[in-house]
């Protein structure tokens, strides 16, 4: 069994602030002895230009330092962190989720794929950078926020054989606009049932919340953490059991995903 955690906090484009937020949410799960914690996208730097005018706004040395610091806490609680920031690397802007290991291997980190609207005015596409990592032996991928709106991206897991994959939603409104909310979560729904799979997101909650922060075990509800609200959802992943539905769809998706 892996025990895995997602902390929803509202970020900011106070990268001190938002650092704390990260800090209460690893001494949070340490507590309750979680193995893997995630968090929403951008969670280091606040997303652009929701909650900073620009990337170009960011201050890349207090994140560097921000996550030396972060890579010491996840050695320290035993804990792998995934979590979401703005990253600068020759000259270009990506929005990343970074992985951290206790251990303190190399784990690539993901970098979002599907970008449109302000997404574009910010940030570069991720390019083919799919690569899966291991966790106490379960198979994990990473993906972000629009990209739940695409199989393709999702069926890459499923052709590597995932666990669980993980989504990091910086997805809010200035509004209340439950539909939405409603939406981003049947397609999570839709993204675990289809390739059989146990799926963990994780959202902001400033305004109004757009994405759930969930566990879905295949079609399944596990737990959810209530809009706005901040707060940590706990999952225990188990080693995948297969029913009669579940083996229909995995032999017939086998059968598609043959190259």
């Amino acid at each position: 069994m892996l025990k895995v955690g997602a902390y929803q906090f509202p970020t900011s484009g106070d990268i001190d602030q938002n650092l704390e937020h990260i800090k209460t949410g690893i001494k949070c799960a340490a507590e309750q002895d979680v193995r893997l914690l995630v968090f929403p996208e951008c969670a280091l730097t606040g997303y652009p230009p929701k909650d900073i005018p620009s990337v170009k706004n960011v201050d890349f040395d207090k994140v560097e330092s921000s996550i030396a610091h972060l890579r010491k806490l996840s050695t320290e609680n035993g804990i792998f962190l995934i979590f979401g920031t703005a990253e600068h690397q020759n000259g270009k802007f990506y929005s990343s989720a970074n992985t951290l290991s206790p251990n303190d291997e190399d784990i690539s980190n993901y970098r979002k794929r599907a970008l449109w609207g302000w997404d574009l005015d910010n940030f570069s596409p991720g390019g083919n950078n799919s690569k899966c990592f291991d966790v106490d032996g379960y198979h994990i991928g990473v993906r972000i926020c629009y990209e739940v709106r695409f199989p393709e991206y999702f069926r890459e897991l499923y052709k590597d054989n995932v666990d669980l994959g993980i989504v990091l939603f910086s997805d809010t409104s200035d509004e209340d606009y439950k539909e939405r909310y409603d939406l981003i979560k049947a397609h999570l729904l839709t993204r675990a049932v289809e390739n059989v799979c146990s799926i963990v997101s994780v959202n902001n909650c400033n305004k109004w919340q757009t994405a759930p922060t969930i566990a879905i075990n295949d079609g399944v509800v596990c737990a959810e953490v209530p809009r706005h609200q901040t707060g940590l959802l706990i999952y225990e992943l188990q080693n995948r059991e297969y029913g009669f539905s579940a083996k229909g769809r995995k032999v017939i998706s086998d059968s598609l995903t043959k190259d």
